[in-house]
């Protein structure tokens, strides 16, 4: 189906052409591994967005399959995202819960349009310093909010602002639960050191009954090891500390249910602002993370189909009381690596999360809350790109202003405030670089011969916009202007824009005030095309408009003659 040039068509439909017995397999076990890992990271998501933890389950299942069933990716997995965790926060903090829901709708609504209008591949070239820095800005802000769940503070409820968080914490770190800090600690450490510990077997042996063990038990996901583990030390030893049952209940049993939130024109008024920044974060995050697929399956998807099934799943998951989704970084590794070949496998995970929500809700009431706190603590170390700090000596100064700036304003403000600030200093370094590459050089011979009385030639380079217009302003000074004539060599100016153009009719003026004329030899296609339009060709006459700079002499010495 074709809407606004845009042709409707999922890379599931792909996929299935030639689908068989084995690659089904393979999406099947892949979906099943993605399930299971989704779990804690939806849980975790959501308490630290305000939320209860099934709004991040709901958030896994719905959106998982919408956005594995409609996106254009084929081992993208949707679900609720850490990026997501500071602007929902703070959606929350300011609006209310219900009023997130509207705005999920409505950043639904401007994802679809974003696909419609084919804009996918212009968002993913958000400049590569900004994305750096809101990224390790948010990175900070995720550990920053687990600090209450990871020492156990007393704090009712945590503030959005980044000052006002540390305050709190100041206030409330003598309140620290040293069980809570145990089992945290406990579950960091575990999730940094699984991955790296290995069993092999002796050299020219087989492995034995228990390395075999072994390899079945090292398959488990570090987050999912962490949650029974953590679970099972409280339930075993009844440990005093906060859990999900403590806090929420636990977590209902069975799929979500449709509602209707309350809406009214005055609140999509209000909710633009926030609606506009989830949308805008939920494009960049999925792209990003479609890209990254493509790297490592060498696979190539198609960004505003992604677009468009961000944005229907965004729309659809708020009817049921689900957080906001977009393309998940980590689990769609872990599909990878688990083997998947087609969205078969993102449909399998949510299917599977919707089955553990069916079946075992139960144990999650004993869940601890530092394990997950340890959880999102590990994430947000993984989700920075640390090392790019480091980097930043072998970098330009445009660039670093543009990393700190960026992450600075994201902890310190906000995440909306620190793109937009960033975009706005993007393009200003932008203009200062090009300006900086165009150039007026004078010419003093041609072609060995010196310059005839009376005529000065000026070799123009690079880009004349409004941003290098200025340059121009030294050959209308008094002193610099011709008595017979003035070059100017263009074969090296690349692009004109009507602020350059400006300034070449001043030039032109100003030397047809004197008595002299203007002559342009070399013309590019682009700067001819905007004199043509503009009737500065026949301002200046066509005659004057010559190929190279004997041609202009050639010119000079006819009418002279």
């Amino acid at each position: 189906m074709r809407y606004f040039n845009f042709s409707f068509r999922p890379s599931l439909i792909n996929a299935l052409q030639g689908y068989d017995r084995s690659r089904f397999f393979r999406d099947l076990m892949a979906g099943l591994t993605v399930g299971v890992v989704a779990l804690p990271l939806a849980m975790a998501f959501a308490i630290a967005s305000g939320a209860k933890p099934e709004a991040g389950i709901f958030a896994a299942i719905l959106g998982g399959f919408l956005v594995s069933t409609l996106g254009g990716s084929r081992v993208q997995i949707g679900g609720p995202a850490g990026a997501f965790i500071v602007v929902i926060y703070a959606i929350i903090e300011q609006y209310g819960l219900a009023n997130l829901f509207i705005a999920t709708i409505l950043a639904g609504v401007l994802l679809c349009l974003m696909g419609l209008l084919r804009l996918g591949s212009v968002i993913r070239y958000i400049p590569v310093p900004i994305v750096i820095g809101f990224t390790n800005g948010i990175a900070v802000l995720i550990a920053l909010s687990q600090l209450k769940d990871f020492f156990g503070l007393d704090i009712a409820r945590m503030p959005g602002e980044f000052f006002a968080q540390l305050k709190v914490l100041h206030a409330q770190a003598h309140t620290a639960n040293p069980l809570t800090v145990i089992v945290a600690v406990a579950s960091l450490a575990l999730l940094f050191l699984w991955p790296k510990v290995y069993l092999t077997p002796r050299e020219g042996r087989a492995p034995t009954l228990g390395i075999r063990i072994w390899r079945l038990v090292k398959a488990i996901p570090g987050p999912v090891l962490v949650l029974v583990l953590a679970t099972a030390a409280v339930s075993l030893l009844d440990l005093p500390i906060e859990t999900i049952g403590s806090r929420f209940g636990g977590i209902p049993q069975g799929l979500p249910v449709f509602h209707l939130p309350a809406f009214s024109w005055d609140l999509v008024r209000q909710l633009f602002s926030p609606a506009l920044t989830l949308a805008l974060l939920g494009a960049v995050e999925s792209l990003l993370c479609a890209r990254v697929a493509d790297n490592l399956t060498q696979d190539r998807h198609d960004p505003n189909q992604e677009l468009l099934a961000q944005g229907i799943a965004n729309f659809i998951v708020p009817f049921f009381g689900a957080l906001p989704v977009t393309g998940t970084m980590a689990r769609t590794t872990t599909n990878i690596r688990a083997g998947a070949t087609t969205p078969v496998a993102g449909i399998v995970h949510a299917l599977t999360l919707a089955a553990i929500v069916l079946i075992a809700a139960p144990l999650a009431k004993n869940i601890p809350l530092a394990a997950l706190a340890a959880i999102l603590v590990h994430v947000a170390f993984n989700m920075g790109e640390w090392r790019e700090f480091r980097k930043l000596r072998h970098f330009s100064n445009n660039y670093r202003i543009l990393v700190l700036a960026t992450f600075a304003l994201t902890v310190v403000v906000d995440l909306s405030t620190a793109v937009e600030v960033g975009l706005v200093l993007a393009c200003v370094f932008f203009i200062y670089r090009i300006s900086s590459l165009t150039d007026i050089r004078p010419i003093v011979a041609i072609q060995g011969q010196p310059l005839p009385q009376g005529v000065a030639a000026h070799a123009l380079y690079g880009s004349l916009f409004f941003g290098a217009a200025g340059k121009l302003d030294g050959l209308i000074e008094p002193q610099a202007i011709p008595g017979r004539a003035m070059i100017l060599e263009m074969h090296k100016l690349i692009s004109l824009d009507t602020t350059g153009l400006d300034g070449l009719e001043n030039i032109h003026k100003a030397l047809h005030r004197a008595g002299s004329e203007l002559i342009l030899c070399g013309i590019n296609p682009q700067p001819r095309s905007l004199m043509e339009r503009t009737g500065f060709i026949d301002r200046v006459g066509r005659e004057n408009c010559v190929d190279d700079l004997p041609a202009a002499l050639a010119h000079l010495q006819a009418a002279a003659a």
